[in-house]
């Protein structure tokens, strides 16, 4: 009996590194005047509809979200994968964002990436 209680733990462990919290690989930024295209692609094992990446968002520097990606599938067989988010109205002086990922059981990933908008006017 102990031996498979053990057994049982260790399967669950093996099951938490393998679908574990969504990471960011990649993201970018098109912007024309304060209006901006950006791709973000995820990298996460999804387990089906019970466990999968959700959503991305772009956050402000101040960690204000500014616009949502919502994913309403898995994508078990397309990893990692991009999707886009258009026609997001940023303020005019916004020079970077952040951008994180979240996933349906573990919430929002440990890796951001920063996007540059728009380069530093002298």
């Amino acid at each position: 009996m102990k031996q498979t209680i053990i057994g049982l733990i260790l399967l669950l462990l093996i099951n938490q590194v393998q679908a574990g919290a969504v990471e960011v690989v990649r993201a970018v930024a098109d912007c024309v005047n304060n209006l901006c295209d950006f791709g973000v692609t995820l990298r996460h094992v999804d387990a089906g509809s019970d466990h999968y990446a959700d959503r991305w968002e772009i956050l402000s520097m101040n960690g204000d979200v500014l616009a949502t990606r919502t994913l309403l599938h898995p994508h078990v067989n397309e990893q990692p994968f991009t999707r886009y988010l258009y026609q997001v109205r940023l303020p005019a002086d916004m020079r970077e964002v952040r951008v994180r990922g979240h996933d349906s059981r573990h919430g929002y990933g440990s890796s951001e990436l920063v996007v540059r908008l728009r380069a530093d006017e002298n």
